[in-house]
């Protein structure tokens, strides 16, 4: 019990240090770490399920408080440094956490068809090669632009390896909506978390329910997102051997970090 709390506090660590990295999706990780579904779960149900997830819940928003305010900084430090090897530690604890998703997957229904994974890999894949291409739209914005917003905010929360900024950014509406929140201007805030409320509280009950009744086909449709917005944070440029070898490094570190914390958690399930 002691073996997984500290497993789970060092995950929700990993996820509060990822989230300030441009490129990591904070959604992804929570998938690859398998905080997810029960953070879907809670959303959905939180009367029928706190009981049954509070113990999982505390080491990782502990582990999480801790990775955002004690780690962030020395993770910052290190991209700014060197964004390449950053990333690769990143891709490499998703990369880590693929085996036992597909795995999990494949258990709940062995003879699903993977069509879905491939043609949501493949879709997802071209939307985030758009939105980083794409050029910014000119915008008129009021109270309806903001309450959009916080519905594509909370539909990144819901839908792991979408970029909020990237669509807003992409829509022209990312740099209005951080200075109204920089200047506490309600007239951007209150639309904003009124969006985002309706998000998370339409979908968040309908993903749960979809993963209910079609698990197999759910989990394959997230597993092409998670591996679409993971393609996108591989470096393709490094400005050194020494460089290259130390992100090759990082990244089997990060890899072998996640497969011995998801064996760890299996044999605690087990016994």
């Amino acid at each position: 019990m002691l073996l997984k709390s500290l497993i789970l506090a060092v995950q929700g660590a990993i996820v509060g240090t990822g989230a300030i990295l441009p490129g990591v999706s904070g959604g992804v990780l929570l998938v690859a770490f398998g905080i997810y579904e029960p953070m879907m779960a809670m959303i959905s149900h939180p009367g029928k399920t706190v009981k049954i997830y509070y113990k999982m819940f505390i080491p990782f928003v502990i582990g999480w408080l801790l990775g955002f305010t004690l780690l962030a900084n020395a993770v910052e430090v290190m991209f700014q440094a060197c964004a390449p090897v950053a990333l690769m530690l990143f891709f490499g604890l998703i990369c880590g956490t693929l085996p036992e998703l597909i795995k999990n997957s494949e258990r709940s229904d062995a003879k699903m068809s993977w069509t879905p994974f491939v043609v949501t890999l493949s879709l997802a894949y071209f939307l985030f090669c758009l939105l980083e291409r794409g050029r910014t739209a000119e915008v008129h914005t009021n109270m309806m632009s903001f309450v959009l917003c916080g519905l594509i905010w909370g539909l990144s929360l819901l839908i792991p390896g979408l970029s909020s900024s990237s669509v807003l950014l992409y829509m022209g509406l990312y740099e209005p909506m951080t200075a109204g929140i920089a200047s506490l201007d309600f007239s951007v805030i209150v639309p904003l978390l009124l969006g985002l409320g309706i998000s998370v509280a339409a979908l968040a009950r309908m993903i749960n329910s979809l993963y209910e009744k079609h698990y197999a086909v759910v989990s394959r449709l997230i597993l092409g997102f998670v591996i679409a917005s993971s393609l996108k944070i591989v470096p393709v440029e490094f400005d050194s051997a020494k460089t290259l070898v130390l992100a090759l490094v990082c990244f089997a570190a990060g890899f072998v970090l996640a497969r011995y914390m998801d064996c760890a958690k299996n044999k605690q399930k087990k016994g």
